[in-house]
């Protein structure tokens, strides 16, 4: 069982303020700095430093974090198939990227259920950055991304790679074609919300190159994938996307891929989960058989 002051800087990892993780626990203040002192004085580290008024983890807080992180999932992990201790299978809780979430995910979901029946499963369908957060509380036991993490916090492994794309309408007319991606900052620009895998990975290939989101002269925050195609499909912007995503609309003429001399990108999906977890073993069959189905 996980010791409670162990809790209780899981929490003040989460919210990184001993005020609010106070509230969120329903203790004092004082209360959590001697719960924090005492693992301090156990391990005899710092688990946490400040930046000005800013509150950052030690290098030993975070090997305790990616460790103390791993031990709660797997203790939830125990409970729940405890508690179901009879023929019926796993309970599973998962999430996924909006793009693996809407166009990915379905078929092979699909097959793994109808392989086993009894299996309880929940599927979360978020962005990167709050599925790492869910992964670290315990709140789900794996994760498919398409964005960036560290690989020093979680294990994994390739689901599939990805092209990554820029599209259009088979409407939209381009200034010049095939042209640059410098040709399309007078473009509207539709745009993945901060924390989700899409928008990093471009953020990040753009970056490469010289450029800034701010370069576009008009960007529309979406966070829907699905609204994100619907406005494409209505000739009503650009964007930078997985081919998964957009496949229906190539295939079916509604969208098409832009010709870009300077852009060729291929991404991974990736299957992650807590490192160190006793139930690697169980986690890597259901990568598997997912897999197997993609």
């Amino acid at each position: 069982m996980l010791d409670f002051r162990v809790s209780t800087f899981l929490t003040v990892c989460e919210y990184m303020n001993y005020t609010k993780a106070a509230e969120a626990l329903h203790i004092t203040q004082p209360a959590v700095t001697q719960h924090i002192h005492y693992l301090e004085k156990l391990y005899h580290i710092k688990l946490f430093q400040h930046d000005g008024k800013k509150l950052l983890l030690s290098p030993a807080g975070k090997i305790l974090l990616r460790t103390a992180s791993a031990i709660k999932s797997d203790e939830q992990f125990m409970k729940e198939q405890i508690s179901r201790l009879s023929p019926s299978g796993l309970a599973l809780r998962f999430g996924t990227t909006m793009t693996i979430g809407e166009a990915v995910i379905s078929e092979p979901l699909a097959s793994y259920l109808s392989r086993h029946p009894g299996d309880s499963l929940s599927l979360i369908i978020s962005n990167t950055d709050d599925l790492l957060k869910r992964l670290r509380t315990g709140d789900i036991h794996f994760a498919l991304v398409e964005g960036n993490y560290d690989t020093s916090e979680f294990d994994s492994h390739i689901y599939r790679t990805e092209p990554f794309i820029p599209v259009c309408s088979t409407r939209h007319s381009l200034p010049n074609e095939p042209c640059r991606i410098r040709d399309l900052f007078n473009e509207h620009l539709l745009l993945r919300e901060p924390g989700s895998g899409t928008r990093d990975i471009l953020e990040k290939h753009l970056d490469m190159k010289n450029i800034r989101l701010s370069d576009f002269t008009h960007i529309t925050e979406i966070g829907s994938m699905h609204v994100i195609l619907e406005l494409l499909e209505k000739n009503l912007g650009i964007s930078f996307l997985y081919e998964a995503a957009a496949l229906q609309g190539i295939q079916n003429g509604t969208l098409r891929r832009m010709p870009l001399k300077d852009f060729e990108l291929d991404h991974d999906f990736t299957f992650i989960w807590n490192r160190g977890s006793v139930f690697s073993d169980i986690y890597l069959k259901v990568y598997e058989e997912l897999r197997r189905y993609q």
